[in-house]
C-alpha cells in the first residue's frame, strides 16, 4: 500500500511505469489530494492522475463518490492481483453511513443512481457524482455513478447512449487524457455519436484558496454546473424539436 498525494505521485512517475505497471505488481495506491486541494496551493492541486494513470497498462483506477465507497474500493484494490488506485479528494465525504462489512465491488462495473425520462444522461466519477445527483433531479436526468476509470464500464455506457440523446461526463482531473475522454473513446468503437459535453477542471492554473474557492474557479461547484450543463442541454432541445418539425 502505497498512501500518497496525487500531485507527489507526479513525481514518482517513473517508478509507477516501470516498477509497479510494467511487471504487474500488486500494489495499491491511496491517492489523496485527486482534484482541488483549496489551501495547499497551486502546486498541489491533484489535476493530472487520472490522466496519466489510465494510460498504464495493468493498472485498475478507481474514483469514489463518497466516504463509504472509498473504502469499499480500498478494500477492492487489496483483492486484485495487479496495481490498482483509489483517488480520492481533499476534505470530508458527503456524509452517507459507513458500512462495518468490507466487500469486493465487481471490476469495472458503474452503478445508475436514477433513472431520467428527459433523454439527458450525467455519468460522474468520483466527488462530482453528488452534484450530478442534484442536478439530476432537477433535470429529471439519468445519473450514473461510473466509479471506475480503468477499466471504463463499456457496457454501461453503450446502453446509455442507446437510450439517450445527450450525455455529460463529469470529473475532477483535467479533460484532456481523462474519464470523459474514456467515455468518448467507448461511443466512437461502439458507433455512437450523442451530443457529449465534457466537464473536468480546466487546462490553467488554479490558484490557492479554500476547496470551495478553488472549485469555483474551476467550474465544478453546483452553481456552476448547474448553469453550464442547462445553458448546453437547452439548445440542443431546441435544435431537435426544429429538425423534427
Amino acid at each position: 500500500m502505497v498512501a500518497i498525494y496525487s500531485s507527489f505521485l507526479q513525481r514518482g512517475y517513473d517508478q509507477l511505469v516501470h516498477d509497479v505497471a510494467l511487471q504487474n505488481l500488486p500494489v495499491v495506491f491511496a491517492i489523496d489530494r485527486a482534484g482541488l486541494v483549496g489551501g495547499d496551493g497551486a502546486t498541489h492541486q491533484g489535476s493530472y492522475d487520472l490522466s496519466f494513470m489510465r494510460c498504464l497498462p495493468n493498472m485498475v483506477v478507481m474514483a469514489p463518490s463518497n466516504e463509504d465507497e472509498c473504502r469499499q474500493m480500498l478494500y477492492t484494490a487489496t483483492t486484485l492481483e495487479g496495481p490498482a488506485a483509489v483517488r480520492y479528494p481533499r476534505g470530508t465525504g458527503p456524509g452517507v453511513a459507513v458500512q462495518t462489512d468490507m466487500h469486493a465491488l465487481p471490476v469495472g462495473r458503474g452503478v445508475v443512481i436514477r433513472e431520467g425520462r428527459s433523454g439527458l444522461a450525467l455519468l460522474a466519477f468520483g466527488s462530482p457524482v453528488a452534484n450530478a445527483a442534484k442536478i439530476g433531479e432537477e433535470l429529471d436526468a439519468t445519473v450514473v455513478n461510473m466509479r471506475f476509470v480503468k477499466p471504463l464500464d463499456v457496457e454501461l455506457v453503450d446502453r446509455i447512449a442507446g437510450t439517450h440523446d445527450h450525455l455529460v461526463t463529469l470529473e475532477e482531473n483535467v479533460i484532456a487524457g481523462g474519464a470523459g475522454s474514456a467515455v468518448l473513446e467507448a461511443l466512437n468503437a461502439r458507433g455512437h455519436h450523442p451530443a457529449l459535453l465534457q466537464i473536468g477542471i480546466p487546462e490553467q492554473p488554479i490558484a490557492h484558496g479554500t476547496r470551495d474557492d478553488n472549485l469555483a474557479d474551476a467550474g465544478l461547484d453546483l452553481a456552476s454546473l448547474r448553469t453550464r450543463i442547462r445553458d448546453w442541454w437547452r439548445p440542443q432541445i431546441r435544435r431537435l424539436v426544429d429538425a423534427a418539425g
